[in-house]
C-alpha cells in the first residue's frame, strides 16, 4: 500500500491499551500526530489543553459512554471530527451517535485501511451528512496477516463471498480460527454495520436449544420466568453465527430449517409468527455431508446452508504462518503483562515449526502467553516452554539408562517451570508469602517447601523465621 501523508492530529481514547497503540503505531506511520488516551476523564482533559482534527473514542469506556463522550468533545472542540469505535454488537447504538453528530464510526476487529480511508476523507459528515461507507480493502488485522498459500486464497475466497448473501459452512479442527472468518465475512458484507451474533451449539441442552435460537414467552415453560430473546432477533438484519451446527437436536434442526425456509419464526409459546432477515453463517468440525449420511444431521438442512464453503487449514499444515502468529500473540500479552519481550530464541522457533499443534490458533496463543509471563529477559528461550513441546525419543530396545536420563530431565523441566512460576508470582505480590500461596491454590507450608527445595530461601533463615 502506498504510504499517504496525513499530516492529521488525532487523539485515541480507548480503555483497551492494545487498540491505543495500534492506532498510534498505524497512524503515525502516515504522519499523524497522535495522542492516547485511556479514559473519558482523561480524554477531555487533552481536549482542553490541545487541538485535534479527529477523535476516535470507544463506545464503551470505564468511566463514560460514547453519548456523554461525544456531546462533551463537541462542547471543547466543535470542529474535531468524532469517530466512534464500536463492536458489532453495539452497532445500531453507534448509528444513534451519527445522529448526534460523530462524523462515522469503524467496528472491530478494526481494519486499519478503513480507517485510514475515513480520515483521508475528512469524515462523512463534513461532505454529505451521510454514513460514510469505507471502501473494501483485503487486509485484515492482527493474525488474519498470514503467509501461507492456503491462507491467501482463503482471503480471496471470503472477498468473493462476503459480499453475497450466501450461507456459508466453515469447516475447521477446534482452535482454527471459525469464529473470527465469520466475523471477517460479516465485515466485509453489506451487513457489517448490523449486529453479528455467535452462538455456540456445542454448549446448548436438548431442552434450551430451541429457546436459546427462537427465545420463549413467560410462563412457556417451567424455568421461564420473564420473556426471552432468542438469537434470530437478536442478530436481526445482520449476522447469526452457529458455531458446532452439528450438535443440535434433530427436532430443533426441524424448526431450524423452517425458519430457514420461511424466514419467520415462532418464540416458544407464543402464537404470533415473526418475520427476520439473518444472513446464516455456520462451522463445524465434522464433515456434514457425512453426518446426514450418517443420520445425525438433516439432509435438507445441510442443502440450505451448503451455498458455499470454506476448510480453514490446521495450524500444523500452515507452518508458514507459526511465527508471524506468535509474533503478533507476543505483542498482544506484551501489552497485558507490561513487557519488552522482542523476540523468540532459535530454539523456541525451531520448536513451534516441528510440533504438531493439535490445538491451533488457541494453543499458539495460550503457549506465548505463558512463555512471556515466565520469561524475564528480552528473548523468550526453550525453558520457558511448556514440556508437552518436547517429546524424549527412547531406543527400541528398551534401554534402562536412556529412560532414567530421560525421567531425570523431565523432572528438571517440571522443577524449572514450578521455580520461574514462584518466583514471577512472588514478584507480583511483592513478596507476600500468604498473598502468594492464595494465587498459586496451595497452602503457606507447601509453598515455604518449594521456597527451601529451590534455594529460594536457605532452610537456616526459615528456621530461624518461618514468617518471613
Amino acid at each position: 500500500m502506498e504510504k499517504t501523508l496525513l499530516h492529521k492530529s488525532v487523539l485515541v481514547i480507548d480503555d483497551d491499551t492494545s487498540i491505543g497503540e495500534l492506532l498510534q503505531s498505524f497512524l503515525e506511520k502516515h504522519n499523524c500526530t497522535v495522542t492516547v488516551a485511556h479514559s473519558g476523564k482523561s480524554g477531555l482533559e487533552q481536549c482542553k489543553n490541545h487541538h485535534f482534527d479527529f477523535v476516535l473514542c470507544d463506545f464503551r469506556l470505564g468511566d463514560k459512554n460514547g453519548f456523554e463522550m461525544l456531546e462533551a468533545v463537541r462542547a471543547i472542540q466543535p470542529g474535531a471530527k468524532v469517530i466512534i469505535i464500536t463492536a458489532y454488537s453495539e452497532v445500531k447504538t453507534a448509528v444513534a451517535a451519527i445522529k448526534m453528530g460523530a462524523v462515522d464510526f469503524i467496528t472491530k476487529p478494526l481494519v486499519p485501511d478503513e480507517l485510514l480511508a475515513i480520515l483521508k476523507q475528512g469524515g462523512s459528515n463534513s461532505t454529505n451528512g451521510k454514513v460514510h461507507h469505507a471502501p473494501e480493502t483485503t487486509t485484515l488485522p492482527g493474525f488474519w496477516a498470514s503467509q501461507s498459500p492456503v491462507m491467501k486464497e482463503l482471503y480471496d475466497e471470503m472477498e468473493l463471498i462476503a459480499p453475497v448473501d450466501y450461507s456459508v459452512i466453515i469447516y475447521g479442527e477446534s482452535g482454527t480460527g471459525k469464529e473470527m472468518m465469520a466475523r471477517a465475512i460479516h465485515a466485509k458484507s453489506k451487513r457489517k454495520f448490523e449486529p453479528f451474533v455467535a452462538l455456540d451449539c456445542g454448549t446448548l441442552s436438548k431442552e434450551l436449544a430451541a429457546s436459546e435460537l427462537f427465545g420463549h414467552v413467560k410462563g412457556s415453560f417451567t424455568g421461564a420466568h420473564s420473556d426471552k430473546v432468542g438469537q434470530f432477533e437478536q442478530a436481526n438484519n445482520g449476522t447469526l453465527f452457529l458455531d458446532e451446527i452439528g450438535n443440535l437436536p434433530l427436532d430443533v434442526q426441524a424448526s431450524l430449517l423452517r425458519v430457514v425456509q420461511e424466514r419467520k419464526y415462532r418464540r416458544i409459546g407464543d402464537s404470533k409468527e415473526h418475520y427476520i432477515n439473518v444472513r446464516i453463517l455456520v462451522a463445524s468440525n465434522e464433515n456434514l455431508q457425512l453426518a446426514y449420511q450418517k443420520g445425525s444431521f438433516r439432509e435438507d438442512l445441510y442443502h440450505r446452508f451448503n451455498e458455499f464453503k470454506m476448510n480453514l487449514p490446521p495450524l500444523r499444515n500452515r507452518k508458514e504462518d507459526i511465527m508471524p502468529l506468535a509474533t503478533w500473540f507476543l505483542m498482544q500479552v506484551n501489552k497485558d503483562l507490561d513487557k519488552s519481550i522482542n523476540s523468540f530464541s532459535e530454539e523456541v522457533q525451531e520448536t513451534f515449526l516441528e510440533y504438531s499443534w493439535p490445538g491451533n490458533l488457541r494453543e499458539l496463543k495460550n503457549i506465548v502467553r505463558r512463555a512471556a509471563l515466565l520469561t524475564k529477559g528480552e528473548i523468550i528461550t526453550r525453558d520457558s516452554l511448556p514440556i508437552e513441546l518436547f517429546s524424549v525419543t527412547l531406543p527400541a530396545d528398551d534401554n534402562t539408562e536412556a529412560e532414567a536420563d530421560a525421567g531425570q530431565n523431565l523432572k528438571k523441566v517440571i522443577a524449572r517451570t514450578e521455580k520461574e512460576i514462584i518466583l514471577n508470582i512472588l514478584s507480583q505480590v511483592k513478596n507476600n508469602k500468604t498473598k502468594a500461596a492464595a494465587v498459586l491454590k496451595i497452602d503457606r507450608k507447601t509453598l515455604y517447601n518449594k521456597l527451601k527445595e529451590f534455594g529460594i530461601i536457605p532452610a537456616k533463615a526459615l528456621r530461624e523465621n518461618p514468617d518471613i
